[in-house]
């Protein structure tokens, strides 16, 4: 069914008899029918967003209730008394989903729009049920936060912070990291060590996030923060004296040069093993 077709089928209540045994399931019958005959009143495509969406979805701490919350592509004025209306420059194909059979951002766009303005808990435990259930994966949310962050879309930062608190709670390697070494298997380049421990800073062990065997090249990877603190920098500029002390060549790559400039990252890498500096001592 094609989302005009859809639509069509939202106004005539045709969706109540082609998704009676699905529509309903899970969720509250009046909101949902509320909710279906406000979408049916908005003459220019609109999907369900922010914590309505979430419902639909799903996410573990939401459920379906008024107000309820739509977006609209900018340039339509577009109001509902008692409901929340949001516009956006524009929502791509791959952020259109349907549920319940009503129009709704996808889970991975709904994670961003309510994360904006979410408790971190709340972003966190929406996050972790999504993942669970299967409607979207850290690598895929990455990847879409990746595209919408050059358009200053609200809540990319506030994900970011989400996705690196779930990944430290789940434990193991990180998303960046993960990608890191995706990267540089890829490219045929040694496989370097993780979580290396090189050193001491007072009484603090240095962990870095990779080492290359046979070489002296670490790589560390900067995380998902657009800024650090004064403290972290302090911290970072301890480790990389230490680091260089000890004689080895230290390369940072941002959470941005993994994700949008892969190939200069393994040029760097590439240079770096090559360089008679990082020859490992005997």
């Amino acid at each position: 069914m094609t989302d005009q077709a859809r639509r069509e089928a939202v106004a005539t209540g045709q969706l109540d008899i082609e998704f009676r045994g699905r529509v309903s399931s899970g969720l509250p019958i009046a909101p949902l029918a509320e909710l279906r005959s406000l979408i049916a009143t908005v003459d220019v495509p609109c999907w369900a967003s922010g914590t309505t969406a979430a419902a639909l979805h799903g996410f573990d701490g939401f459920r379906l209730k008024g107000p309820f919350h739509l977006t609209v592509e900018r340039g339509h004025n577009v109001s509902r008394a008692g409901h929340h209306i949001h516009t956006t420059n524009s929502i791509e194909v791959i952020d259109r989903a349907w549920a319940h059979g009503l129009p709704v951002l996808s889970p991975s766009r709904s994670l961003i729009h309510i994360a904006a303005t979410a408790s971190p808990e709340v972003t966190v435990a929406a996050l972790d049920s999504a993942v669970r259930d299967g409607l979207t994966t850290d690598d895929f949310l990455h990847r879409r936060v990746s595209s919408l962050r050059a358009s200053g879309r609200n809540g990319v930062r506030p994900m970011l912070a989400a996705l690196e608190t779930s990944e430290i709670a789940r434990g193991g390697a990180s998303w960046l990291e993960r990608e890191f070494l995706k990267l540089v298997g890829a490219e045929g380049l040694p496989r370097p060590l993780t979580q290396q421990v090189l050193g001491r800073r007072g009484t603090t062990l240095i962990r870095v996030d990779a080492r290359f065997p046979d070489a002296m090249l670490v790589v560390e990877l900067l995380g998902y923060r657009w800024h650090r603190t004064v403290g972290q920098m302090l911290i970072d500029a301890q480790r990389m004296n230490r680091l260089q002390l000890a004689g080895f060549v230290v390369l940072q790559f941002t959470y941005r040069e993994v994700v949008d400039t892969p190939d200069d990252v393994i040029a760097t890498v590439r240079e770096a093993l090559g360089s008679a500096f990082v020859t490992a001592r005997g």
